[in-house]
């Protein structure tokens, strides 16, 4: 169930109004089948090496054995990174959803409340995580299927007015935006670049699942299943949900816009009243609610782990390695936590605002990943063939291969320099947007130099690559 509704998130339930209000219907659903075929891409990319290799620390300790060290610690502290600053964003999208009930309380009460949440069930152990992950992820599936369902059949006309939207919108006020009034092209190219930033958002993460089934049994039968299956869930739930969006609201619609002080929680409850359904919006925002709660409980999770992990292979402080009896890394999990004290700069910003900030952050830093990934399979399959290996010897192997690796570095390196472009246009300068699209972006390359100096080790060389380690394990597993 976790990897299942892993791929649901605050990012399609709520991001998607800005994304719909910057780049149209047309634009919303282009940019998220584009990411979409990134994240396939990244999937099965990182697909063919754990599963040949399911070792723990995923693509991180990968990078350590094709690429060199250097190139691990800056994918490392990038994840961490990534995890990390993704909790305050879920929290200023769980005050967003509960002003929906009671805009005149202070953002401030929703935050502590969600924090005590996530924090409460990462000091409880891995017990109740995974209790509370199955029980969240199963509302966030019958959510998602149940809205796109119930869309619909609004759409047709199933509604109490009878009204039958089809693509009514598509039409008026059009397929695409002009982003901030700009004529032309670059205005309709620049809103569709918008949507694409916050489907990167939407989508970040989706790697974690084949981290997670390297720790699973039989992972080099289990891996193939799930990434041949990934792809359903990128049609059925983000492509199926953005198109019934586009369908159900209109771009012009002033509740999209999360930075403002009305904002309606999600697209799919401005869609609701619109229909004139009383009640329903509630259920359907507290289940939205959950879906926050779970996210910032599970970046809290995987960020606590990844700075264990961090500390444990020599490029963290030894202090993150303390656990308590049952094995909670408590020290690590404290860190990770502070920083969602972040989160309260909704007390006097829109949390809309400051969740757009934060989401513009976590897009960077997994657009990152995805290139980072394509850049260890290139290596990986280099040394492999150097050493007089067939791509057919791997447990899990794709016809699209190396072009797939090759595209998620190519579209996330464009995607990545895209992101706030319209920062330089005349008169649109705006240092928010620039600093969360394009610091993340120049952290990496400092991470890797610095660490370069630092460990002073060369690129590892494809004929000295260790493809044997741990493999005399693994094939006793299957």
């Amino acid at each position: 169930m976790i990897s299942i509704a892993g791929v649901i998130g605050t990012g399609l339930f709520l991001g998607t109004g800005s994304a719909l209000m910057n780049g149209g219907p047309l634009g919303l659903l282009l940019g998220y089948i584009f990411v979409g075929s990134i994240s396939y891409c990244v999937m099965i990319t990182i697909g063919e090496m754990i599963s040949y290799l399911p070792i723990a620390g995923g693509h991180i300790k990968l990078a350590e054995r094709f690429v060199d060290p250097a190139f691990s610690f800056a994918l490392g502290w990038n994840l961490w990174y990534n995890w990390t600053v993704t909790l305050p964003a879920e929290l200023s999208a769980a005050a967003t959803i509960i002003n929906f009930w009671h805009p005149g309380v202070n953002n401030a009460v929703w935050i502590t409340m969600c924090l005590v949440v996530a924090v409460g069930i990462n000091m409880s152990g891995v017990g109740v995580y995974g209790e509370t992950e199955f029980m969240f992820a199963s509302i966030k599936v019958v959510t998602i299927v149940g809205l796109i369902i119930f869309g619909i059949i609004l759409d047709l006309g199933g509604g109490p007015n009878h009204d039958r939207i089809g693509f009514r919108y598509w039409k008026d006020p059009g397929p695409f935006v002009q982003f901030y009034n700009i004529s032309g092209m670059t205005g309709r190219f620049l809103g569709w670049s918008r949507a694409v930033t916050q489907a990167a958002f939407a989508y970040s993460g989706l790697e974690v699942v084949a981290m997670a089934a390297a720790e699973s049994k039989n992972p080099r039968r289990n891996l193939p299943k799930a990434i041949r299956r990934v792809y359903i869930r990128i049609l059925l739930f983000y492509i199926g949900g953005v198109f019934v969006i586009g369908l159900l609201v209109p771009s012009n619609n002033p509740l999209l816009n999360v930075n403002s002080d009305n904002a309606s929680a999600s697209p799919f409850v401005i869609a609701i009243n619109q229909a004139g359904i009383k009640g329903l919006p509630s259920v359907i925002n507290a289940a939205l609610l959950t879906s926050a709660w779970s996210a910032a409980s599970s970046n809290l999770y995987i960020s606590s782990r990844g700075l264990h992990g961090l500390a444990a292979s020599g490029n963290a402080p030894k202090v993150f390695l303390r656990t308590s009896r049952s094995g909670l890394p408590y020290v690590a999990v404290a860190m990770c936590a502070s920083f969602s004290l972040l989160a309260y700069m909704a007390v006097n910003t829109s949390s809309g605002m400051v969740f757009t900030w934060f989401s513009s952050m976590c897009a960077t830093a997994g657009l990152t990943t995805w290139f980072g990934i394509g850049v260890i399979y290139l290596r990986f399959r280099k040394g492999f063939l150097a050493q007089g290996h067939k791509m057919s010897e791997l447990p899990y192997s794709s016809r699209l291969q190396p072009f797939a690796a090759w595209w998620a570095i190519g579209a996330s390196l464009v995607t990545l320099l895209f992101s706030a472009w319209e920062v330089f246009l005349r008169d649109n300068w705006s240092t928010a947007t620039f600093m969360t699209n394009y610091l993340p972006m120049m952290l990496f390359p400092v991470l890797y130099v610095g660490a370069k100096i630092w460990k002073r080790v060369p690129i590892i060389k494809p004929n000295e690559m260790d493809f044997h380690s741990g493999i005399a394990e693994i094939e006793a597993m299957t």
